[in-house]
């Protein structure tokens, strides 16, 4: 079988594969088109978010078997049109649900203490020891939305903490010794921080609203590891501004594109609302690398072997 590996993952992805007796090409730099112009030679793909496997892509895929993508979403791919064909996909949430739970949790523990800011007055010679006094976690209530991989492994890093965690998913009985499944009104009532671990779906998208928002029955901390359009940054400012949300960590942006590789070419792109947030000293950002650790890596390429070779081998 013929594999076609579209972005650079660990080596041991090329390296088990042929000991598998599978054939590997790379090709890093064609762009869509080109590619689509081959990939009828093709057994199986191996992407992380290069670009979109939408329906004509597939339709020029003519052998294709399987789809591996080295992550744990699958949005950047036509799901319904490649299982009507047969297409086997295979992506990888098990490889980097710790970083995420750990990443989760960093920026939690980094909001509560002003760890940040009292980095940075530091650095600027001040000694402001009242200014940067925190709050703890402990006797908090953490409401989780999206209870799969990622939501299950931060619930399982608030073991040492004495909180309640509660969790909502579309699923029934995700409940497990972790966190307790509620409905929304019970979330809307009880949580003190909000952490989100949904997929990008049209129920998702733009989920986090003014409407959303006010349903809340006391001010809360907001954390996005999950999918940068789930929030409404414009409606996150005003919250903010309100004193609804008080604070907020955000590992992805409403304003990502596909690649997850790069914002805004100038800063005269930039929306009036994301330039608010980086005026916010309660505001933590990074670029999408929640689940992007060394270990993650190493994981998320070697989930993808193992299940490729569970299937043809």
């Amino acid at each position: 079988m013929k594999i076609l590996h579209l972005d650079t993952n660990h080596p041991l992805l090329l390296s088990q594969l042929k000991q598998a007796n599978f054939q590997n090409d790379v090709d890093y730099t064609s762009n869509k088109e080109e590619v689509e112009s081959k990939i009828h030679m093709y057994d199986g793909i191996i992407i992380r978010s290069r670009f979109t496997i939408d329906k004509a892509f597939l339709d020029k895929a003519k052998n294709l078997k399987f789809i591996g993508r080295v992550g744990a979403g699958l949005e950047n791919i036509d799901i319904e049109y490649a299982l009507t064909l047969g297409v086997k996909l295979f992506n990888a949430p098990e490889g980097n649900r710790n970083a995420v739970g750990e990443h989760t949790l960093g920026m939690i523990l980094s909001l509560f203490n002003k760890l940040n800011n009292g980095d940075q007055s530091v650095r600027n010679g001040q000694w402001l020891r009242e200014a940067h006094r925190g709050i703890e976690l402990d006797g908090k209530t953490v409401g989780i939305i999206g209870y799969g991989n990622m939501g299950r492994a931060f619930a399982k890093k608030l073991r040492g903490f004495a909180v309640e965690v509660i969790c909502y998913d579309i699923k029934e009985d995700v409940e497990n010794s972790d966190a307790m499944q509620v409905e929304l009104d019970e979330l809307f009532e009880k949580t003190d921080v909000l952490s989100l671990h949904t997929p990008e779906t049209p129920e998702t998208i733009g989920m986090i609203n003014n409407t959303f928002i006010n349903k809340f029955k006391k001010p809360f901390w907001l954390i996005n590891t999950a999918r940068g359009k789930s929030v409404v940054t414009a409606d996150l400012v005003e919250a903010i501004n309100n004193g609804k949300i008080l604070g907020a960590g955000l590992d992805v942006l409403e304003y990502e594109k596909s690649s997850f590789e790069n914002l805004f070419a100038s800063k005269k792109e930039i929306p009036d609302a994301f330039a608010s947030l980086l005026k916010m000293d309660n505001i933590i950002l990074s670029p999408h690398v929640a689940g992007w650790t060394v270990e993650s890596k190493e994981k998320l390429a070697q989930t993808i072997v193992d299940k490729i070779k569970a299937e043809f081998c």
